[in-house]
């Protein structure tokens, strides 16, 4: 699992590590990583060429220190300062010594560039780059060069992943110590690039809860519910499917695609398009209006494609989770949901998150990491907000919000988001808790989407039928 600490958290351990260590050895061990990171890019280090753009704090340090062993190797290193009177003096007078310069053309140098670092600005800067940054990382960008950050790219916000002006774009970034939010929460997330993680000694200094927590394939295999040999159905978990209307038949048969697949040892729906469903799915138990008629079920799922259609309350007044989704979250009222007895999970996209807060869908998309967790404390549920990196809180706060690696863009499909329902509601049925079965969902579904999408189109119910493999796949790891 990957963690990811706030920029307070991850300066405490700095501080407490540096006072334990002789003078600059924290930030040598740091440059020591980065080089070995830019080494690894390159087809040789010697010849290649280097331009690190050098900042006032502390970062500008770290691409420094890291030049000076990449000089050492043969490499022409080039440093443009954005504030020669700031510049790391020791950091600077190393790279001279060992044969680095410091560039008269920043923009002649960056043309020809191999590769680039980005030592502009660091966890504590806000409010994107300044102007006189903005060129030179646009010449960056532009010079065909590789440009890794250092720590995180110059300009987003470290704490919130939010990119309020101009950013550097990275090919990949080395961090230090513990990932930030930013690096896995978008927009940020996509000014990163690769990423790969140096270990500087701040692990045994770090809380044990992190800010952020992003799952890997054993940590979603050591979730997923096992049938044991006296296992029936309801041991497996029942599963109740509310959605569908004539305008949207569909939208059911892919939410009971998702529950089916997902392991569910049986699903009920309820709906108007039970024949729909039956077409597709013999094994599914149908049942007529009112849900509360439809037999025993260990969770329910309400809203896809459910148009104007009633069911929200009712599902909402049972003692079993219940996920909410699509037309579900029209109009839905905090205080149905806070009453609940039984866990909620809300799985709205930015749309209908933006709707639930009373905020332009904008503001959802540049504070993703903000929304849901406003959107967890407004409604006491746990939230899912999809998108480009899905994220998951819980409905008390206490645990880190999860945000899911295995997305792509090609799950932006009609459709994929009633799979994604259907999946997770399994995962309720099975006994997992809210914040496990909406993050192991997202998980499989966008493991499942890259299963079948190799960088081509993919549909709803392609990704459906992907679940199963995505399930072996996490189980075998």
């Amino acid at each position: 699992m990957r963690h990811a600490y706030s920029v307070d958290t991850v300066r405490a351990a700095e501080a407490e590590l540096m006072a334990a260590l002789p003078e600059g050895a924290l930030m040598r061990r740091a440059a020591a990583g980065l080089a070995a990171a830019v080494a690894g890019l390159l087809p040789r280090v010697s010849g290649a060429r280097v331009v690190l753009l050098v900042g006032s704090g502390d970062n500008g340090g770290d691409a420094l220190y890291a030049g000076v062993r990449l000089a050492r190797r043969g490499a022409g290193v080039s440093a443009v300062l954005l504030d020669p009177d700031r510049a790391h003096r020791g950091g600077l007078a190393a790279l001279q010594a060992a044969g680095g310069r410091v560039a008269e053309d920043p923009f002649g140098v960056l043309a020809a560039a191999d590769v680039v670092l980005d030592g502009i600005t660091g966890i504590g800067g806000h409010g994107g780059l300044r102007p006189d940054a903005v060129p030179l990382a646009r010449a960056a960008r532009g010079s065909g060069a590789t440009v890794v950050a250092v720590d995180l790219p110059s300009g987003v916000e470290a704490d919130t992943g939010e990119v309020r002006g101009e950013a550097v774009r990275a090919d990949a970034t080395v961090t230090f110590g513990a990932y930030k939010p930013a690096l896995l929460v978008d927009p940020a997330h996509q000014h990163a690039g690769a990423l790969r993680l140096v270990d500087i000694g701040l692990g045994p200094l770090l809380p044990s809860a992190p800010d952020l927590e992003a799952l890997q394939h054993a940590d979603v295999g050591g979730m997923l519910p096992v049938p044991a040999p006296e296992s029936d159905k309801y041991r497996r978990g029942v599963v109740g499917v509310v959605a569908g209307s004539a305008r949207y038949p569909g939208a059911a048969v892919l939410a009971v695609a998702g529950a089916v697949h997902g392991g569910a040892g049986a699903v009920r729906y309820v709906g108007p398009v039970a024949d729909a469903v039956l077409a597709r799915f013999p094994e599914v138990l149908v049942h007529g209006w009112p849900p509360s008629r439809a037999g025993r079920v260990q969770a329910w799922v309400v809203g896809p494609g459910l148009g104007d259609a009633p069911g929200v309350a009712e599902v909402l007044e049972s003692d079993v989770p219940v996920l909410v989704d699509a037309d579900g979250l029209r109009g839905l009222d905090p205080a149905a949901v806070r009453v609940r007895s039984a866990p909620t999970l809300l799985t709205p996209h930015a749309g209908e998150a933006a709707a639930l807060l009373g905020v332009d869908r904008g503001e959802v998309e540049a504070a993703r990491l903000g929304a849901v967790r406003s959107l967890a404390a407004t409604y006491g549920a746990t939230v899912l907000l999809k998108g480009s990196t899905t994220l998951v809180a819980d409905a008390e706060g206490s645990r880190p919000v999860r945000v899911n690696p295995t997305g792509t863009s090609w799950l932006a499909t009609a459709g994929s988001g009633d799979v994604l329902s259907g999946l997770a509601g399994s995962l309720l049925a099975a006994g997992l808790d809210p914040l496990d079965a909406g993050s192991a969902a997202a998980y499989l579904h966008g493991l499942a989407a890259r299963l079948v999408s190799l960088d081509a189109p993919v549909s709803a119910r392609d990704v459906a039928a992907a679940i199963p493999r995505a399930w072996r796949d996490t189980r075998r790891s």
